[in-house]
């Protein structure tokens, strides 16, 4: 039976990469009512990172209880800030694949390369479709050089060839888990621990063995699992998660 006072609201700002958050959402949905927010940047009309918060809180608004923000990369960025901003409407917050210095992601780990090595765009995307999702054969490296392609072009916009966004790291006031994977070189091991010193008590910080960037598709279950671990506990006691040592 679904637990309905535990209503989930997946934020996502990256639609053309939406497709590796289906199977844990599924895992999810099996215990909990799991809504989701989409935003994708328009050519005509481009919103800034304020603009966003503002459509979520206006969607938020309309509620009359908190929910469990939960958010991978960029959309967890959002998720953050807006539990910064407005945490009497958040009841917990889930990150994933997002470090103390939420800003960084793949864009921003992809642009920094593209400024520091001298050669073509397609060339570049290919090692980064390696460095996020690690080897593959010849035609799924082609499909996902083209779903990243796509997201730098429908994402929420926070970096460019020019400047790359920072945010400074801080305690946020609601209850947080922090997942991330120990193979993931965007997020890796140091940006994850240094989120350590702006845990407060409750607070998780849980990595996964293997699946790099996109762990929570590779390994949905266990990351599933995880989360729901959190959620579930509520108010009583809780003690620190460790590394999960299999991908389900």
């Amino acid at each position: 039976m679904k637990n309905q006072e535990n209503n989930l609201l997946w934020i996502n700002v990256n639609p053309a990469l939406k497709i590796f958050d289906v199977q844990l959402l599924k895992q999810l949905s099996k215990t909990f009512t799991v809504n989701c927010w989409e935003y994708s940047q328009s050519t005509d009309e481009a919103q800034s990172l304020e603009d966003v918060l503002v459509l979520l809180h206006d969607y938020l608004k309309q509620g009359d209880r908190p929910v469990h923000l939960l958010g991978h990369g960029t959309g967890g960025l959002v998720a953050l800030l807006y539990a910064y901003n407005y945490p009497e409407r958040v009841k917990s917050l889930t990150l994933l694949s997002v470090g103390a210095y939420p800003a960084v992601d793949w864009q921003a780990h992809y642009y920094a390369q593209l400024r520091l090595l001298p050669c073509p765009r397609s060339i570049l995307l290919k090692q980064t479709v390696y460095n996020l999702f690690g080897i593959q054969s010849p035609a799924a490296i082609y499909e996902l050089r083209d779903r990243l392609e796509a997201d730098l072009k429908t994402a929420l916009p926070i970096h460019t060839i020019c400047r790359n966004l920072s945010v400074s790291p801080r305690s946020v006031s609601v209850p947080l888990l922090v997942c991330g994977s120990e193979d993931d070189v965007v997020i890796d091991r140091k940006l994850q621990a240094d989120w350590q010193p702006w845990l407060k008590t409750g607070d998780l910080l849980w990595q996964c063995p293997q699946g790099r960037y996109f762990f929570h598709y590779f390994c949905p279950q266990a990351v599933a699992e995880q989360i729901s671990t959190f959620l579930n506990r509520g108010a009583q006691p809780i003690t620190p998660l460790s590394s999960s040592k299999y991908c389900a």
